[in-house]
């Protein structure tokens, strides 16, 4: 159960590196690109294990949703990176969006999400889903909630 818990955190790196296969954001073609840019942010700072970067993608009142539990603000968020990040080390994350929309100004994203992890045993391979909903502030997009699930493991 541990290990599921932490390996959750794999699913915080949302990316928009590929197509998108909807988007209707008042006709913003740069907000896309600027999407794409958080998203690799979010995959740079998840492949190098730094919760500090993951969590200033978050507005200061986000909440992210998880298997372990249900985390409020950024420096929650951030700890449990942390804590995380002190068990398991992402080796190869990747993140897919399966779609990019909006709801009037309010944006939205949903998407699947892949990840080796090392541990002292040995690497592991999870997958899940993500959905998160943006903001903007002053310094771009923020996620303000981000939930992630992630796929059984197969038994032994």
């Amino acid at each position: 159960m541990k290990v599921r818990l932490l390996l959750t955190l794999t699913g915080l790196a949302i990316g928009f590196a590929v197509p998108v296969l909807a988007f209707n954001f008042s006709g913003n073609v740069k907000a896309l690109d600027e999407f794409n840019a958080l998203g690799m942010k979010e995959d740079e700072a998840s492949n190098e294990n730094d919760a500090g970067a993951l969590a200033a993608l978050f507005t200061e009142d986000a909440v992210l949703v998880a298997p372990d539990g249900i985390f409020y603000g950024r420096q929650a968020i951030e700890k449990r990176y942390a804590d995380v990040f002190q068990k398991w080390h992402n080796i190869n994350h990747f993140t897919q969006a399966d779609q990019l929309n909006a709801i009037g100004r309010k944006p939205w994203s949903v998407g699947e999400w892949w990840n080796i992890l090392q541990s002292q045993t040995g690497p592991r391979f999870v997958s899940g889903y993500w959905s998160a909903i943006y903001v903007r502030e002053s310094d771009g997009w923020k996620m303000r909630m981000l939930t992630v699930s992630e796929h059984p493991q197969p038994a032994r």
